[in-house]
């Protein structure tokens, strides 16, 4: 059975390293301060919202929540976004996506303050994933990914890596991120003609395709480190699943996050990092 990598672990040690910056800004009467920008009602985002605003709590951020109609214009959500770019006790915008079809979602990453972009979807972002440099902070849930082997001491470093998935928010920064790390990365993705010769020759896993249990044991060897990224609702089942056929694949490889309690509860906690590390950056 392989040894889970747990992402309760790594929550409490990410919400130790951020109360002390906390306490630091409130004595500069400064409290972190993330704005959520939603249109309209979508489930996910209700839970999404809800997830980020309880991690906010729990650690002393506060949240500012700017929700507007399914039929909201471009004109007014880019005067919401301006107001919420130039308020001074805001430190990061959260700006759920995808927006409605009518709304222009290019003018929204154009227009965000990169500053207070905590969910690294501006340009700033990617200079940072690229270069390793920059200003802008990395896509949450890339990130999670590394925070999870940090803490777990696994070094990628001269390690194959193989990245299913090439999204803008996991799949590709996170590929980005690994060679910055001096690691040998595969990305796979849907015309990949051979997905398990890379998948099962790597020593390490990274699966973010949203696919519910695809990913068999067929696709794995023993002795690898699995992480996955994946959060799908399994009406079978009747629960949420990842990308990984979990009760297979758990026998074969030596590590594994599970889903939920994985991945997605890191996520969280990196979103609220980067408030604080904004707040601090914008307090200076």
């Amino acid at each position: 059975m392989a040894e889970l990598l747990k992402g309760a672990d790594v929550v409490n040690y990410l919400n130790d390293k951020m109360k002390n910056d906390i306490e630091v800004l409130k004595g500069k009467n400064v409290t972190p301060t993330l704005a959520i920008l939603r249109v309209g009602e979508r489930p996910d985002d209700l839970s999404y919202e809800k997830t980020a605003t309880k991690r906010c709590e729990t650690i002393g951020v506060n949240v500012k929540n700017v929700v507007l109609p399914e039929d909201v214009t471009q004109e007014v959500y880019m005067q919401n976004l301006e107001a919420l770019n130039t308020d001074k006790d805001v430190h990061g915008i959260l700006a759920f996506r995808p927006l409605p079809a009518h709304l222009d979602e290019n003018a929204l990453i154009e227009a965000m303050n990169p500053a207070k972009d905590v969910d690294g979807i501006t340009g700033d972002t990617w200079e940072s994933v690229v270069t390793g440099g920059g200003k802008g902070f990395s896509p949450c849930t890339a990130q999670a990914c590394l925070e999870i082997l940090d803490y777990y001491k696994i070094d990628v470093k001269g390690k194959n890596v193989c990245v299913i998935g090439h999204s803008l928010v996991v799949g590709r920064p996170v590929s980005f991120m690994l060679l910055g790390r001096d690691a040998t990365v595969s990305t796979c993705h849907v015309f990949t003609k051979d997905t398990t010769y890379f998948s099962k020759n790597a020593d390490i896993i990274i699966i973010a395709v949203g696919l519910g249990e695809f990913f068999d044991e067929k696709y794995f060897s023993p002795g690898q480190i699995v992480i996955d990224v994946g959060i799908n609702w399994s009406n079978e089942k009747n629960k949420l699943v990842g990308d990984v056929k979990f009760d297979e694949v758990e026998k074969v490889v030596s590590n594994i996050t599970p889903v939920p309690g994985g991945v997605g509860t890191v996520t969280t906690s990196v979103l609220v990092s980067h408030v604080v590390e904004a707040a601090k950056n914008l307090s200076k």
